[in-house]
């Protein structure tokens, strides 16, 4: 029993193995009589409740004085030290190393294939023995204990170990700066370091003169430089850009200058990897350098940066588009009315539909922000990717100029996924159209598609892609490529390296708000002169076929004139008087209001018959969801369309039971709104939306 409760629930061995058996014992002893002689059992039962009681604190108490780490624990933090230039192993219980990183092979002076030393063993030298020998001994008493101990002038390491189960031990050794005093110290007393640990420190350090030049480095810091060599000055390995902090930080270091801020480094043609150098006095003139590799580091903080940049601009995208769509709506209906009165002949014809023309792109443009905003309205349905790209393939070919060819490249059986066609054809679009002028002496444009399934997390830019299916779409090209330092800023709205007057900059960023309002992800692979490679990965779509027959298409009524009573609310006068004039035109009775209090009156005054209320989402005092529900109490039978220059999943999400209204985005024009207004009161049910 007590080898049972010791394996399975952690008590200690010792004394606490025979109080937590003999309390066992007479837990048993008393159920045993209390079962036999229950009459005489009534002193038995309060001695088993008092039994379990005791034995339930034994076995807390033991618990606590284990601090057990799971295999999936140590297993994580593992993967977190080794990113952090921190050296682990897990020992067997006769000491030999079952696991261990790179650092730790690294330390322990193994090479990739042999079998690492023991932790008591992987760093000789007189400062660590002592050190070691105590640790082995805690890590066989499965103990928890925590030393430290000099590797360096100013550099010392804390090795820890801790109990696994099955008498294993995890081990960890961390490089981290000695205290001044103790810098001081230890320079005075022992200036020379020891080889060994030296040379195995998870850390990089080496010493220089007062000029930069190399007289001692260990393999971390050579592993960081490639071309590190003795004798060979510092500065040719340290980046043109960081060369003159490092050097003024190792001349004031061999001057005798302590408590130096590091300076962050870059070498030679090691691209995006960097290191932060400090830098310490050393006997005779010298310096000693210590070398922190946070490359993985900066590169978390570049996408962190970057997410957050493009989630402002999105923001403040999505702000200015409802007021921007209230203008355009203006702008776009009465245009309209003026075309219907100058008819083609007419001398005012063109300038009118010039701004007529004007307006509507200036509506995509705002659209477009919307899309990179992810806050552009989505009519997603079941779409077969094959057949999307089979359609657009005619239209792409008229796009492409003469010596650009276009290649279609299919998987077989490609999953269906869940988006709005026209949304996800236009990302497709402004990317073969990107394709096209990054090919000016001609080339070859390929949409590739396939099915991809991803077992684990994957890290594409600045997001991770969970594990799942998934349709990838891509779109290559064989031209000029894209410089790498610019790679990180073309999805960013309105940058562009086209001339003036040849791109707004929002083609890129408007496929990106595309591709993650669909829920999917897309990155880019480009190399200057040999061309580049969009991928873009959509979820795939579970089909259900009630929800294929619900989503098929439905046609637009073609009576768009009507005798019904319209009830319309918008706080913008030049947009409730456009919308008014609209519908009275089609031949319906409208009642305007100006906002949701003039609007409840109406309902409740009863004057009218209204059939159809028409509502601005966002209005002061009562806006348009709480106009709504109080018109339901009255009223539920009453069609209702909300209309906005916000997206419809702007305010649905904010008000679950606007599930079954109707949504006219803004901007809109004459034939949009009249035959709206028809669909909803012939009975149409309200389109099935994404999620």
């Amino acid at each position: 029993m007590a080898s049972i409760i010791d394996s399975s629930l952690g008590v200690p061995s010792g004394k606490w193995r025979w109080v937590a058996a003999a309390f066992v014992t007479l837990a048993l002893a008393a159920a045993i009589l209390a079962i036999a002689v229950p009459a005489q059992a009534q002193w038995a039962g309060f001695a088993l409740l008092l039994g379990i009681a005791v034995l339930g604190l034994v076995m807390l108490f033991g618990m606590a004085q284990r601090k057990w780490l799971s295999q999936s624990d140590v297993r994580r933090i593992a993967e977190a030290a080794a990113r952090a230039n921190v050296a682990w192993a897990v020992t067997a219980p006769d000491g030999a190393v079952l696991e261990c990183n790179d650092v730790y092979r690294r330390m322990a002076g193994t090479e990739d294939g042999a079998a690492p030393a023991p932790p008591e063993l992987a760093l000789a030298g007189e400062p660590s023995a002592a050190v070691l020998y105590r640790l082995t001994k805690a890590a066989n008493e499965a103990t928890i204990r925590e030393e430290t101990f000099p590797v360096a002038p100013g550099l010392e390491i804390v090795a820890a170990v801790r109990p696994l189960a099955d008498a294993q031990a995890v081990w960890w050794f961390t490089p981290r700066l000695a205290p001044t005093s103790q810098r001081a110290k230890l320079e005075d007393t022992k200036p020379a370091v020891t080889g060994d640990v030296f040379r195995d420190a998870p850390m990089g350090v080496a010493f220089t003169d007062g000029t930069g030049k190399l007289a001692e480095a260990n393999a971390a810091f050579r592993h960081f430089f490639a071309a590190a060599q003795i004798g060979r000055p510092l500065a040719d390995l340290i980046d043109t850009n960081d060369r003159g902090r490092a050097l003024d930080l190792i001349a004031k270091a061999a001057n005798g200058e302590t408590n130096l801020g590091a300076v962050e480094v870059r070498g030679v043609g090691q691209g995006d990897r960097m290191a932060e150098l400090f830098a310490h006095p050393a006997p005779g003139g010298k310096a000693v350098l210590y070398l922190l590799d946070i490359s993985e580091q900066k590169a978390l903080e570049i996408k962190f940066a970057q997410s957050q940049k493009m989630q402002a601009v999105g923001q403040l995208a999505g702000g200015v588009a409802h007021d921007f769509n209230n203008l355009l709506t203006v702008i776009i209906g009465n245009s309209e009315f003026l075309l219907m009165r100058h008819q083609a002949g007419d001398p005012s014809f063109k300038e009118i539909n010039e701004i007529h023309q004007n307006a509507l792109r200036a509506a995509t443009l705002v659209g477009q922000l919307l899309a990179f905003s992810r806050k552009q309205t989505m009519q997603p349905k079941v779409l077969a990717v094959r057949d999307v790209v089979g359609e657009l393939a005619l239209m792409l070919r008229r796009l492409l100029r003469e010596g650009v060819d276009l290649q279609l490249e299919h998987g077989s059986d490609i999953w269906p996924v869940h988006a709005d066609e026209a949304q996800l054809s236009n990302a497709i679009i402004n990317l073969v159209v990107n394709a096209r002028d990054a090919m000016p002496n001609g080339g070859t444009v390929t949409i590739r598609t396939a099915n991809e399934t991803a077992q684990n997390p994957v890290a594409l830019g600045t997001a991770i892609m969970p594990p799942g299916d998934y349709v990838r779409i891509e779109v290559a090209d064989t031209g000029t490529g894209i410089p790498s330092e610019i790679v990180g800023k073309i999805f960013d709205p309105f940058f562009t390296t086209k001339p003036v007057g040849q791109g707004t900059g929002l083609g890129l960023a408007t496929v990106y708000g595309i591709v993650k309002q669909t829920g999917g992800f897309i990155t880019v692979d480009s190399e200057v002169g040999k061309g580049t490679s969009f991928r873009i990965w959509l979820p795939r779509h579970d089909i259900d076929q009630n929800a294929i027959a619900e989503e098929k298409e439905r046609t637009a009524p073609r009576d768009v004139t009507g005798q019904d009573t319209i009830l319309l609310v918008e706080d913008e006068e030049a947009v409730r008087s456009f919308a008014a004039r609209a519908l009275r035109l089609r031949g319906y009775n409208v009642i305007e209001a100006s906002g949701g209090e003039e609007a409840l009156e109406e309902v409740r005054s009863g004057k009218a018959p209204i059939h159809l209320l028409i509502t601005d989402v966002v209005m002061p005092n009562m806006d348009g969801p709480t106009l709504v529900r109080q018109v339901r109490r009255i009223r539920p039978d009453m069609q209702i369309i909300f209309m906005s220059g916000y997206a419809e999943e702007a305010f649905r999400r904010n008000d679950e039971k606007a599930e079954d209204l109707h949504f006219l985005p803004k901007p809109f024009g004459l034939k949009q709104l009249a035959a709206k207004v028809k669909e909803v009161l012939s009975g149409a049910p309200v389109p099935k939306r994404q999620g």
